[in-house]
């Protein structure tokens, strides 16, 4: 039989993590990914992190609700590994890590927005919008549902000859 139709799985019959985790994970950090654009600046180093976050107060808040995507990221990592098991009963609940990222994602929008005085701004508009659909992609999605369920308790043993 082929199964090469299949991409959502990986050699070993695993579910491969969904692109759009990689990309939720991404818009989380995205105050660690402006940080490291920014050192590769030679001239002012702050100049593409005041575009993002003019008020510093706001970056460093990124910064530190950006730290829970990137150990996000490390156990969807280790997940990839199947080890260690020790990480296996927080990679069943990552889901559960995951809104609360989203959550203080969004009260950190309410701050921007109260140090913006509540005026119009595209950057404002469109993280609201990933936001929304962040949260309807956590309910939604099947796929990462079946994805968070696939890291077995035990993985099964071989037979020795």
């Amino acid at each position: 039989m082929n199964f090469s139709h299949i991409t959502w799985l990986d050699d070993k019959g695993h579910i491969k993590p969904p692109i759009f985790l990689y990309a939720l994970l991404a818009y989380l950090a995205r105050g660690w990914c402006i940080f490291i654009a920014s050192l590769t600046q030679m001239g002012d180093r702050s100049e593409l992190v005041r575009i993002f976050y003019p008020e510093k107060s706001d970056f460093l808040l990124a910064l530190g609700a950006g730290l829970g995507a990137v150990l996000i990221y490390l156990v969807v990592i280790a997940e990839r590994r199947r080890s260690p098991q020790w990480l296996r009963p927080i990679f069943v609940h990552l889901k559960w890590g995951l809104w609360l990222l989203l959550m203080i994602d969004g009260v950190l929008l309410g701050q921007r927005l109260i140090h913006g005085q509540f005026l119009f701004h595209w950057s404002l508009a469109l993280d609201a919008l990933i936001l929304f659909w962040s949260g309807i992609y956590l309910i939604k999605s099947k796929r990462l549902s079946y994805y968070l369920r696939d890291w077995p308790k035990e993985e099964p043993k071989e037979l020795q000859p």
